[in-house]
């Protein structure tokens, strides 16, 4: 399938969205852990090693937003970072599947739907990106 300039032009510019969107999330995950995983894992389990998971999940994501990001403003291919993001995500997703029963019920659904939703725009970007 080639894409017209104008559907490639829209799909890297989806793909620069949902890496700044993933660089944004690894900055605040980065600067306020307990404030982000008290969301996801709970109070009791975001104070304290809590943080650390969280700063550490910061850093991966920061990794692959400012990657994919760099790699959308070059002429290099980019469809490995969205594929990346999209793998790191459905780790999220199924974690949070495996731990659902011991999650606050606002915080899985919630990573459930914005990185399941993250797992399939990547999956559905990446096939486009790279296209000349």
């Amino acid at each position: 399938m080639t894409l017209s300039k104008t559907a490639l032009a829209l799909a890297r510019n989806a793909a620069r969205m949902l890496a700044g969107l993933r660089l944004l999330l690894g900055v605040v995950a980065f600067a306020a852990p307990t404030k982000l995983a008290r969301g996801w894992v709970g109070a009791e389990a975001a104070e304290g090693n809590g943080k650390v998971l969280a700063r550490a999940m910061g850093g991966r994501d920061l990794a692959l937003g400012l990657g994919a990001i760099l790699a959308l403003a070059g002429s290099g291919p980019s469809r490995g970072w969205l594929e990346a993001g999209g793998l790191a995500d459905a780790g999220d997703v199924t974690a949070s599947l495996l731990a659902w029963r011991r999650l606050p019920p606002k915080g899985r659904w919630a990573v459930l739907a914005l990185a399941g939703g993250s797992v399939i725009a990547s999956a559905g970007l990446a096939r486009l990106v790279d296209q000349a």
